[in-house]
């Protein structure tokens, strides 16, 4: 495996954990939640650049596109989860894997899609699908709300974020601290004109911190120096293992066991890992 798809792989390792931390900090307001943990996660920047600030000036339209992808994409899917059934938004919200890999060609120049890339793609999403809704609950009784628009959005936000990174100048991975402060900020500004005010436990504060250092801080680190490194096209299809891994940790949290569908979803979402990390 390269450098690149092992970094890849660490964010998607530290994304899976987003839910479970989510389900013990569901009384927390989301827009509170996502800044807060946003601007812990900034904080992983200083020893990356050495505690040298200067890092983190990027050009303006750099700083914009960072912001586009970062408050953008959790804006968008908090809208989405409360306006839909969770299950359904979050399977429409995990077609941003797809997304990089078919839009890879549109965004960077000199950058094909094969077949087998194609196939890759479409066989890790129906992966994806199978291990969300092969959950049960809610995810036998889909229907439509208006809400599945902005988790569309979401994804078209984060695949294009990924992509449109390697069309700016480059800048140092230490920069992508300058964008969760920024977005984090932002939510902030969300939560106090949107949300209640809520007390927070030290227990809140804690797993807030650990929502920071993982799926809202460290993982955007290890994504943006993968896609500096590595083939856009092989990353997004290993990024179809998110939410394989993050049902797993969730049934892992309830003590439940892993139902057949869901083996055969890891089965389809490993298989096109590889098939995409061997296409040329």
């Amino acid at each position: 495996m390269s450098a690149a798809n092992g970094l890849a792989l660490g964010a998607v390792v530290l994304w899976a954990s987003l839910a479970a931390l989510g389900v013990s900090l569901g009384h927390v307001p989301p827009f509170l939640l996502t800044g807060l943990a946003l601007i812990v996660g900034s904080l992983i920047a200083l020893p990356l650049s050495r505690f040298d600030l200067r890092q983190w000036r990027v050009p303006l339209s750099t700083l914009v596109i960072g912001v586009y992808g970062l408050f953008g994409f959790h804006f968008l899917l908090f809208i989405a989860l409360r306006h839909a059934p969770p299950v359904q938004a979050n399977l429409v919200n995990y077609l941003w894997p797809l997304g990089i890999v078919v839009m890879a060609p549109l965004f960077l120049p000199g950058v094909t899609l094969t077949k087998r890339h194609v196939m890759a793609a479409l066989i890790g999403f129906a992966g994806a699908a199978l291990a969300i809704l092969g959950r049960g609950g809610d995810g036998a009784d889909a229907v439509w709300a208006w809400g599945y628009l902005p988790a569309l959005g979401s994804a078209f936000i984060w695949s294009s974020y990924s992509l449109l990174t390697q069309r700016v100048p480059p800048f140092p991975t230490s920069a992508i601290g300058g964008f969760a402060m920024a977005s984090g900020l932002l939510s902030l500004a969300c939560h106090a004109l949107l949300e209640p005010s809520v007390a927070l436990s030290a227990r809140d504060w804690g797993l807030i911190v650990l929502l920071g250092l993982g799926p809202l801080g460290g993982a955007f680190f290890l994504w943006d120096a993968a896609l500096k490194r590595g083939d856009a096209r092989q990353i997004g299809v290993l990024s179809f293992l998110t939410p394989l891994l993050s049902t797993l940790t969730l049934l892992a949290l309830r003590g439940e066991t892993p139902s057949p569908s869901l083996g055969l979803a890891a089965v389809m979402i490993i298989g096109a890992a590889v098939m995409a990390t061997r296409a040329r």
